[in-house]
């Protein structure tokens, strides 16, 4: 069911926007690189821009409809903003922070204040002033006091650009809560993938002004032109595989996780999930190795039967395989040189094995987790 509509002009200086799309329930994410358009659609969306043209609603209720020349302010829109910056009053403690949210509620039914405090673990902070909070605990209360102010919609303008590696972890996993616990419509922008790919549904891709491909977050980021596109061609060390399995059984005794999906099954370390619970799996292609007979005699556990669908030049001395499995599921990257290509003799529709080394669990775990198969 689409919960948000979107369709829009608008020109500053010499960039132009011209995008369209819906969202549903859960989280968009909206992706590009720096300058793609991303930041000055969600202003539209919170009616902080003012397009040329377009439509927008949410939930049926028009917010922009430029020929019908309706524009609802923003604060008559019921939109909660989180910027890059946690933009927090800073004469005011934690808690008065987040009261001045409930100040701004919305028609809405509120979350309760407790519930936010303990959801992102802001109790401990409560009496502190913003100096004397780190980047991830000031963004914690930004979300709180967003929260609080009961919107319609959480709009989050790359809410951890500004965040160091440590401090971007920290903060992951309340994102994640709120994804799982909270039923609000959350449209997330970024230019990460990794953080797209944990926390969305759903995945719009941006780029110089214009929407370039839209839907489930592995379907558009498992195109190779997306992931070239986002990532630039360079950047070996993040392109890969996005899987959407589920937990078909765990074996206590062994501590194992076994997964299903695509057509086929993984083993991870043992997962905190119940059975049948989603779980979002990123294999990067530097971590899946080929062969061209069946393996026997390894310790790999993860090897999956399939055959060679593409063979791309990948930088000066790398090939990109896309290797078709046999239950034709899904379509699993590796990267390997340019000899080991020519050694093996590799050519599309030949038989192959794909050995999985590594597995990065993402999005449905809490936090981030690398099980090694072998």
């Amino acid at each position: 069911m689409t919960i948000l509509s979107v369709e829009l002009t608008q020109r500053r200086g010499a960039f132009s926007l011209d995008v369209g799309f819906e969202a549903t329930r859960g989280v968009t994410g909206i992706i590009g690189r720096s300058g793609a358009g991303k930041t000055m659609t969600l202003q539209a969306i919170a009616g902080l821009g003012h397009p040329d043209t377009g439509h927008i609603s949410l939930g049926g209720e028009i917010f922009l409809d430029t020929e019908r020349n309706i524009f609802v302010p923003p604060e008559k829109r019921h939109i909660g903003y989180v910027f890059q910056e946690a933009r927090l009053f800073p004469h005011l403690t934690v808690m008065r922070n987040l009261e001045y949210g409930l100040r701004r509620r919305g028609p809405e039914p509120p979350i309760p204040r407790d519930e936010v405090i303990g959801l992102l673990d802001l109790r401990h902070l409560l009496e502190r002033q913003p100096h004397g909070l780190s980047g991830g605990e000031a963004q914690r209360v930004a979300i709180g006091r967003a929260l609080l102010s009961a919107p319609r919609l959480l709009l989050m303008d790359e809410p951890l650009a500004s965040l160091d590696i440590g401090r971007r972890r920290e903060i992951m996993p309340f994102l994640e809560a709120l994804h799982e616990r909270l039923a609000l419509p959350i449209v997330f922008v970024s230019h990460n993938m990794e953080e797209v790919v944990r926390l969305a549904d759903r995945v719009v891709v941006v780029e110089r002004g214009r929407v370039v491909a839209s839907g489930g977050v592995a379907d558009v980021l498992n195109r190779i032109d997306i992931q070239n596109l986002i990532l630039g061609e360079a950047d070996d060390d993040s392109i890969g595989t996005i899987l959407d399995m589920r937990i078909e059984t765990h074996d206590d005794d062994e501590s194992l996780t076994e997964l299903s999906g695509a057509g086929f099954r993984l083993f991870v370390p043992r997962l905190p999930r119940p059975q049948g619970a989603p779980v979002r799996l990123r294999l990067r292609a530097r971590d899946v190795t080929i062969a061209t007979e069946a393996p026997r005699g390894l310790s790999v556990q993860n090897v999956i039967e399939g055959e060679i669908e593409t063979l791309d030049k990948a930088g000066k001395s790398d090939v990109d395989v896309g290797i078709r499995t046999r239950e034709g599921g899904a379509t699993i990257r590796a990267l390997v040189t340019s000899r080991a290509a020519r050694l093996l003799k590799l050519e599309t529709g030949m038989p192959v094995w794909a050995l999985i080394k590594t597995v990065a669990i993402a999005g449905s775990t809490g936090s981030r987790q690398t099980a090694e198969s072998d």
